[in-house]
């Protein structure tokens, strides 16, 4: 294991950045390494978004046209999934918060010690949904150009089919990146006088995941999160 991140951290961390800049990716790489699990929320809301339910039904209402969530709705499903086991040891938050209610609302639930902010150009965030493909079964992401499965359709993980999803379509995508700008940005100046900020610039489509990882531990480390 790289001896910048050796031991057990104890910390709760946002990660920004515009639909496809990576979040999810980088999220999960940095689980193992931190030891600490991440809470995404799109993909609590995929799973609601399946059910049989009133609750089911707008979700996936709110999904296929690239609309947020409501924020009395996330909130109250962060406020539950933050109280399970996993979280004990610390939290990533990937798509949460996502406005200035459910920031506000954070502050209440946990400490945030830091946040990772990803910037990247709108040309890569275009390119990369649209050739991205996700595994039903458990949410690995990968990329038909730039990160392929091992099998084509297979994930390597747990062999299960890759699709795309609905919102990685052209039309969704221009639509979720206006909704970043109009309402996610605003929360960077919300939180930059508060917490250490960790600003990760990516301005190529391709750049290795591994590579994008080494230079958030870097960050996490010159604010003295990690040693």
């Amino acid at each position: 294991m790289n001896s910048l991140t050796e031991g057990l951290y104890d910390m709760n961390l946002i990660i920004f950045g515009p639909p496809g800049s990576g979040k999810g990716t980088y999220a999960s790489r940095l689980e193992p390494i931190l030891k600490i699990k991440k809470l995404n929320t799109g993909d609590i809301f995929r799973e609601i978004a399946k059910e049989n339910s009133d609750l089911g039904k707008k979700v996936n209402e709110y999904l296929t046209k690239g609309i947020l969530v409501p924020d009395d709705i996330t909130i109250e499903v962060v406020k539950e999934m933050i109280n399970r086991a996993e979280f004990k040891n610390g939290i990533i938050f990937d798509g949460y918060p996502r406005t200035i209610p459910q920031s506000e609302a954070l502050e209440n639930m946990v400490k945030i010690d830091a946040v990772i902010n990803l910037i990247v150009p709108e040309w890569v965030i275009a390119e990369r949904l649209s050739t991205r493909i996700v595994c039903r079964q458990c949410g690995t992401i990968y990329n038909v150009k730039y990160l392929k499965p091992k099998i084509e359709g297979v994930c390597d993980n747990c062999g299960g089919e890759l699709y795309q999803r609905e919102d990685d379509k052209p039309e969704v995508i221009r639509e979720r990146f206006k909704v970043y700008q109009k309402q996610t940005e605003p929360l960077i100046d919300f939180y930059r006088n508060k917490v250490p900020f960790v600003d990760i610039e990516c301005d190529s489509v391709d750049i290795p995941p591994e590579i994008m990882v080494e230079k958030i531990l870097q960050g996490l480390k010159s604010i003295g999160l990690i040693t």
